[in-house]
């Protein structure tokens, strides 16, 4: 099949080069400078085993990239719309990308198209964009709109593409538009592990699918760091209550890890845009608006520990900050509680030196003035505590001996509890962490 991909930022990107193992496919970018990027065969996001499979596919003639999209839309039968929908002022997604695409779309309709909208969209977007194209394309054009959410984790991406837990498909008028259904049946089908991981729907239920499983997500993540705070009140160990509670077969055991609150791309944005929906239905979903401020009070959380280790004086004290980008395997920065605890610091009057595998140079862009580091002890010189914002691998069995000797005092405070507590106590750091009694041996 001969698809276009239309909009190359991370979902755009891997979506067009996972399926140009069996499509040709064009990917579309208004962005020039990008283009010509990735015609040089450079990535310009950080995903493990993206590039392998794009050279690949280039070098088979099945993977294009190209900014000319009327043509390439004429020439192409599926047009995959993965455009931005960030955050406007309200907190709702701003469809302004969506629109400028579909308007081109309406113009350059020659044949039959499939429009899959698999940019993240509010209920009801598809129903609008079908209502547009009947009024501004001609009469007798052919099309079908239908919904494909994304369900890609940063990092691991890849994998979740080609072995998708569930593939959502939202289409109205099933019966009348078949076509519809058994192209996406076909595009599919090298991906699906059993006749089930597909399923068809509306557009409304499909577009709210998508919002709703980020929103659960991120109400697991937020419940336990909740639960990690009450903990920390308690004497309770929030290891323990957390085996406790996902031992149980109805709860599970993922996204049970306390820590520094969730960001990225899509839980903070769809959690927002989810409950601004709401808003707009004249439905006030309290548990999505308590679900926001708990998380924006997490990312703060290590502050606490930090104001009450040093007095509530940290002025002139540096810290060093290991992690940066949201979570490993990305470099992406975007809500990262890194940066909360970055912006809290410096309002204090602390140094800080930062270190992380990928992300540095994105966090150069908003904050210049921190000092940065290539090598993880470098950064520890003489510094007045090490802060563990992001669970990198690396991170997880340092020297500790290393470790003691270039901190000016033994303290590290852990945002992910990546090291075990008996094993700090031992070492003889004091060390906080989420939802377990601080260890204070030095102060």
């Amino acid at each position: 099949m001969k698809i276009s991909i239309i909009g190359t930022g991370y979902v755009g990107l891997v979506t067009g080069v996972c399926l140009s193992d069996f499509n040709t496919v064009y990917c579309i970018d208004n962005d020039k400078a990008k283009i010509n990027m990735l015609n040089k065969g450079t990535i310009p996001i950080y995903e493990p085993g993206l590039n392998h499979i794009m050279q690949k596919n280039v070098k088979n003639k099945r993977l294009f990239f190209t900014s000319d999209l009327s043509s390439t839309i004429q020439k192409t039968d599926i047009l995959i719309i993965a455009v931005g929908t960030p955050q406007n002022e309200k907190g709702a997604a701003d469809l302004s990308n969506v629109f400028k695409v579909i308007k081109i779309i309406a113009a350059s309709i020659n044949n039959y198209k499939l429009i899959v909208i698999k940019s993240t969209v509010p209920v009801g977007t598809c129903k609008k964009i079908e209502s547009i194209i009947r009024k501004s394309a001609d009469k007798n054009a052919q099309f079908d709109v239908i919904s494909n959410p994304e369900f890609l984790r940063e990092g691991k991406a890849i994998k979740d593409f080609k072995n998708p837990d569930r593939i959502i498909v939202g289409i109205n008028n099933m019966g009348q538009s078949s076509k519809a259904k058994k192209i996406m049946e076909i595009i599919y089908k090298p991906f699906l592990k059993a006749k089930n991981n597909i399923y068809f729907m509306d557009t409304n239920s499909s577009e709210l699918t998508k919002y709703a499983s980020n929103a659960m997500l991120a109400l697991r993540i937020s419940f336990i760091n909740e639960l990690a705070n009450l903990c920390s009140l308690t004497d309770a160990n929030i290891d323990d209550v957390r085996i406790g509670v996902g031992s149980d077969k109805r709860i599970g055991k993922l996204f049970l890890y306390p820590g520094i609150g969730y960001g990225g791309s899509c839980f903070p944005k769809d959690v927002k845009a989810l409950y601004q929906t709401s808003i707009e239905k004249n439905y006030d979903f309290k548990l999505l608006k308590a679900l926001d401020n708990a998380n924006s009070h997490q990312k703060q959380i290590l502050i606490e520990y930090i104001l009450k280790h040093f007095n509530s004086n940290i002025k002139n004290k540096t810290f060093t900050l290991w992690g940066l980008s949201f979570k490993p395997e990305t470099d992406d920065i975007r809500e990262a509680p890194s940066l909360a605890i970055i912006s809290k610091l410096l309002s204090h009057g602390a140094k800080i030196k930062a270190y992380d595998p990928i992300a540095i140079d994105n966090a150069k862009r908003i904050f210049p003035q921190i000092d940065y580091f290539n090598n993880m002890y470098d950064a520890l010189k003489n510094s007045d505590g090490l802060i563990i914002a992001t669970e990198w691998n690396n991170f997880k069995a340092p020297n500790f001996n290393t470790i003691k000797t270039l901190l000016n005092h033994k303290v590290i405070f852990d945002g992910r509890n990546i090291y075990d507590f008996k094993k700090m106590k031992n070492l003889g750091f004091d060390y906080y962490s989420i939802g377990r009694k601080p260890i204070i041996i030095n102060k």
